[in-house]
């Protein structure tokens, strides 16, 4: 049975729950409703269907591989997984950060700015996970919530010495005055 030829409308039957329609196609699973077991989803790769009767009229419903790439960037933006594009300063490309050691015997530490800047939003961009997680979590109270807020601000607020290395503004860092 191949997969593209199940649209809605189709009859299909199943060993055990006997003949149904299919009322919707999800990503992994059909949802059939069955003369004998009510709505039942079953998923795709289950090989116990049997197709009866296609409809004339059916129109392609398969998922594209450019539905799921939608549905997926949309879960992890909505939970902040999803690493938002920072672009460093054009003045600073191809620059380095060296830090000296207070020891003159020891050598300073060179390292490329974009690697440097690059660590710089991965923190950005955990802090803003972190938030996201604070904000849904159901077993913290809305006290607890805000005072754990407080200190993910007061971490941006230390962090926007970095505000010079962005190219746009609207990525800076924003403490607790800037709010």
């Amino acid at each position: 049975m191949s997969e593209n030829t199940i649209t809605v409308g189709t009859r299909v039957e199943h060993p055990r729950y006997g003949e149904g329609i299919v009322a919707g196609i999800s990503l992994a699973s059909y949802e059939i409703f069955f003369e004998q077991g009510g709505k039942v989803e079953i998923l795709k790769s289950n090989t116990d269907l049997k197709i009866l009767e296609i409809p004339e009229d059916a129109e392609e419903t398969s998922v594209s591989l450019d539905d799921i790439t939608k549905a997926i960037s949309m879960v992890l933006d909505r939970y902040g997984i999803l690493p938002v594009e920072a672009e460093l300063g054009k003045k600073w490309e191809g620059g380095r950060v060296v830090i000296y050691p207070g020891n003159d015997n020891l050598q300073p530490k060179e390292i490329p700015i974009d690697v440097f800047f690059h660590k710089i939003v991965m923190v950005r961009d955990r802090l803003r996970v972190l938030e996201q997680n604070i904000n849904s979590s159901d077993s913290l109270t809305d006290e607890e919530k805000v005072h754990i807020q407080q200190y993910i601000t007061r971490a941006y607020g230390s962090l926007t010495t970095f505000n010079i290395l962005f190219d746009d503004k609207s990525d800076y860092f924003v403490g607790s005055r800037s709010k």
